[in-house]
């Protein structure tokens, strides 16, 4: 497992003035720079995960964790995102190739990435050539992971390291909620507002298909001349596959392409408890307790069975 380094800190530094610029890359490689430039936190108010707001499918997702954890105790949490490794997705010049995956893990305050030399070997394993790293300078409890080949990364595996409330006073041993966003494929709306070319277009009017001019760089430019008004002109990127041709009637709304986009975004969660070793000794105290009660009142009651037999001889 490795840290971000200062290449790729740079590299989101770059990607956020290309953003104040109003300049759009592809998704596939912005992945995840666009939601840490643009949101001081991932998720809302309302539990919607910021990445909802580019990636408009949704597919589901999977989040497997431990019931409980200890202090200090290094654990997994398993993000799952399944999708049909057959299918293509269209790259933002119009061809077309595999799906990318990443994730997006919220954890509690405390909680952080598990350090390289506290992580066993077993768990090294299963996240070796997969770069974390926190959403932020000051949410380190905040990890994000992608883009990854999603045909190798359907399953990503989050090292976690659980905190001690002996030294963070802030964290107690309690019930903690742990969100999960996973997606696959690239958006269909640029962080600027302007659709991507991984999604439907439809007709800004109703009206006359009058032409249907292909562009030298790809794509269309299709012309509608409704009843009244003037004629409308709708740009269509190379990438999704026109639906209409000249002379075609349409109404407003009406799909002028198909729709292909075949990833989509989910969200999960799940709850882990903080147990206290000194809870689970009592516990184990009041268990043998009771194991020995339950044995006394047997050999009691044989004891009393014996007695009641020598009586009635």
């Amino acid at each position: 497992m490795k840290r971000i380094d200062f290449f790729k800190k740079l590299v989101g530094v770059c990607l956020g003035v290309m953003l104040w610029l109003g300049l759009t890359p592809a998704p596939a490689q912005a992945y995840p720079f666009w939601a840490q430039q643009a949101y001081e936190n991932p998720r809302e108010a309302t539990g919607r995960i910021v990445c909802a707001n580019c990636h408009l499918a949704q597919k589901p997702v999977r989040l497997e964790l431990p019931q409980a954890v200890l202090p200090n105790q290094v654990f997994e949490a398993k993000v799952s995102i399944p999708y049909d490794t057959s299918v293509q997705q269209v790259y933002a010049d119009g061809s077309k190739g595999p799906l990318n995956v990443g994730a997006v893990v919220i954890l509690p305050e405390g909680f952080t990435l598990a350090p390289e030399d506290r992580i066993p070997e077993e768990m090294k394993e299963k996240t070796e050539g997969i770069y974390y790293q926190p959403y932020s300078e000051d949410k380190e409890n905040i990890l994000l992971v992608g883009p990854l080949p999603g045909d190798q990364y359907q399953e990503i595996v989050f090292p976690i390291l659980a905190p001690d409330p002996a030294t963070n006073k802030d964290v107690h041993f309690f019930k903690y909620p742990i969100y999960l966003g996973g997606n696959r494929g690239r958006g269909q709306i640029y962080p600027t507002g302007d659709k991507s070319n991984n999604t439907v277009y439809t007709a800004p009017v109703t009206g006359k298909v009058t032409a249907v001019v292909p562009q030298e760089e790809g794509g269309y430019q299709v012309t509608i001349q409704p009843e009244t008004g003037e004629a409308v002109t709708e740009t269509i990127p190379p990438g999704p596959t026109l639906l209409v041709s000249e002379g075609d009637t349409v109404a407003a709304d009406a799909p002028l392409t198909n729709n292909p986009n075949v990833g989509g975004f989910g969200q999960a969660e799940g709850e882990i408890v903080l147990q206290s070793p000194t809870r689970l000794k009592w516990l184990l105290a009041f268990l043998a307790t009771v194991a020995f009660a339950q044995v006394m009142l047997v050999l009691k009651k044989r004891q009393w069975e014996k007695v009641q037999a020598q009586m009635e001889f």
